[in-house]
């Protein structure tokens, strides 16, 4: 159940009504890397996710997705408010008011209707997860585009917003992404070739499908030559000069994937991830 309430997140006060602009700003109501999609992937993905924190991140992302179509709306609405049929015609708001007038409906700025094929609802956690970091990244590029054609600030102002808002989604989808939510694991003693055995504890983990760590995987059992290397990249991480890891030619099987959401703080997951035996 939603309780709502009777304000926008983010004021919306524009002065100047304009339908050039909102017919560019439309595409974060019903375009293909909009608001509606966004609502919908997460609030649709939060029923066949396994986990608790994940499942309420969903929740608490998609809700305020809800909030921000709230707001596109509102934008569109205030730069359409009273302009005569002539007007809108003049602003390249003809196509949209034959069917319209200047009624808000989900379209992409291209004039493309809203789909529910935009998003996807996959219910498996790491492919849900891994779309929806990649779906608050195309957001934040589509309001980086709009940022780069709109010049006037009471526009710009509530758009810079929901695009702050889509980096804060994306850092909250890496956190979930790298939780550990097994349920079957079993902590072992410290690997004897580590020198993290006070910090950290191996975990083996069972091969239970997604049961498995979700943010990432080692492909067999760490030996003293993978240790060494995971202790070279953990130094880099510290020294700030890598943000994630890739498979090496030479080295394949004892290569660590890492999503791209990985920022270089996060040195306990990757050592977590680096020390993680799996047969």
């Amino acid at each position: 159940m939603w309780r709502y309430e009777k304000r926008l997140q983010y004021p919306v006060n524009i002065k100047e009504p304009n339908a050039g602009l909102a017919k560019l700003i439309i595409s974060q109501y019903g375009g293909p890397d909009g608001e509606m999609g966004a609502s919908m992937r997460y609030l649709s993905q939060r029923y066949s996710m396994p986990y608790g924190e994940q499942k309420a991140v969903l929740t608490d992302i998609g809700t305020e997705e809800l909030a921000h179509l709230e707001m596109i709306a509102a934008i569109v609405h205030q730069l359409t408010r009273n302009l005569s049929a002539e007007e809108l015609e003049a602003q390249g708001f003809a196509p949209y008011y034959i069917d319209h007038t200047a009624g808000i409906w989900p379209q992409a700025a291209g004039g493309i209707p809203f789909n529910a094929c935009e998003f996807q609802s996959k219910g498996d956690p790491i492919t849900d997860l891994f779309e929806d970091l990649a779906a608050e990244q195309k957001a934040r590029t589509t309001y980086d585009n709009i940022l780069r054609l709109v010049k006037e600030a009471d526009v710009c102002d509530p758009i810079r917003f929901l695009r702050e808002r889509e980096i804060v989604h994306f850092q909250r989808f890496g956190e979930a992404n790298r939780e550990d939510c097994s349920k079957n694991s079993r902590v072992l003693k410290a690997h004897k070739y580590s020198i993290f055995g006070n910090l950290l504890s191996i975990r083996k983990m069972q091969d239970v499908g997604i049961s498995r760590p979700i943010c990432c995987y080692t492909s067999k059992l760490i030996r003293k030559k993978e240790i060494e290397q995971a202790i070279f990249i953990y130094n880099l991480i510290l020294t700030r000069k890598a943000a994630f890891l890739t498979p090496t030619q030479e080295n394949r099987n004892a290569a660590f994937f890492m999503p791209s959401c990985y920022a270089v703080r996060a040195n306990k997951a990757l050592i977590y991830a680096a020390l993680r035996a799996w047969k």
